[in-house]
């Protein structure tokens, strides 16, 4: 999670704020991770732009790239509804949806909405396996 301070201070740096976290901890930008931050830079020209790696916080193997988690600050977003944002954001991403991405969180904000709540979201831990083999009906 980001502290107000920091976003201030990487903001005044650059003017822009692009981050990179792996739950898995493996520290490197996979294929997939690169793809979806160029897509959404080209789409999107956002202010901040975090990209969370959560794959290794779920039942895949390691090194995999199929769950993320993406904050998204853009004034591309002024006026549209979530439904619609979230629409920008998969249209960026229509290949990688379609492919090895398995689940995308996506937190979709205008500069004004980050400059209140600049904090990103954090996802529920994996329950793993499916209803069967949880013993849920």
């Amino acid at each position: 999670m980001l502290s107000g301070q920091l976003v201030g201070r990487l903001f005044s740096m650059a003017g822009r704020v692009c981050l990179s976290r792996s739950s898995a901890g493996l520290g490197t930008i996979g294929p997939v991770e690169a793809a979806i931050r160029t897509k959404l830079e080209q789409a999107l020209n956002p202010e901040v732009l975090e990209l969370r790696n959560e794959s290794g916080g779920h039942a895949v193997p390691p090194g995999s790239e199929t769950h993320f988690r993406v904050a998204v600050v853009s004034s591309r977003f002024e006026g549209l509804s979530p439904l619609q944002r979230h629409r920008l954001v998969h249209a960026a991403l229509s290949e990688e949806l379609a492919g090895p991405v398995h689940a995308l969180a996506i937190q979709a904000r205008t500069p004004a909405q980050w400059k209140e709540n600049p904090q990103v979201d954090m996802s529920p831990p994996c329950l793993g396996g499916s209803k069967k083999t949880r013993g849920t009906p």
